[in-house]
């Protein structure tokens, strides 16, 4: 995947040496606080390892003055339903605490639509905790429609 500038930002696939940076990240709020651990644990990197050889998936950071200021992932879904058209699922959109209310969002939201559009998919998807309001704004200004009920079974 090559690189691409979009208003002074580098949206770029993530490398290996990103990831304790986009742990961070995931971390930095009220329900990752409480699901992430040590940003250089090993379990982090066998999991970007298995990201970063799927083609089915793209971890991508957006990067400003050679510092990770954005993450989100990308994952394109196969499926029979839509004459077997492709989705692309957007998780895990994280913005740096030091990066935030300048529209970095936006902009990786659009980055993230126009990549999976490129790609052929027939749809964006994505997922936000119900305790997200603010969130949930952000996607609906975006023109994200809440059209589905979503459930998790969380396995210990």
């Amino acid at each position: 995947m090559e690189s691409h500038y979009v208003l002074s930002l580098l949206f770029r696939q993530a490398r290996r040496q990103d990831v304790p940076a986009i742990v961070a990240m995931l971390a930095d709020d009220p329900l990752g606080a409480k699901r992430e651990g040590d940003p250089n644990d090993e379990r982090y990197l066998a999991a970007f390892d298995r990201i970063d050889a799927d083609p089915h998936d793209e971890l991508i950071v957006a990067e400003r003055d050679g510092k990770v200021v954005g993450t989100m992932q990308l994952t394109y879904l196969a499926g029979l339903s839509r004459l077997g058209a492709e989705r692309c699922q957007i998780e895990a959109v994280r913005v740096a605490a030091s990066t935030r209310g300048q529209g970095l969002g936006r902009k990786m939201i659009a980055w993230a639509i126009d990549r999976a559009r490129t790609r052929g998919c027939a749809m964006v998807q994505l997922t936000s905790d119900k305790s997200r309001t603010d969130a949930h704004r952000f996607y609906d200004g975006l023109g994200f429609t809440a059209s589905h009920v979503g459930y998790k079974l969380k396995l210990d």
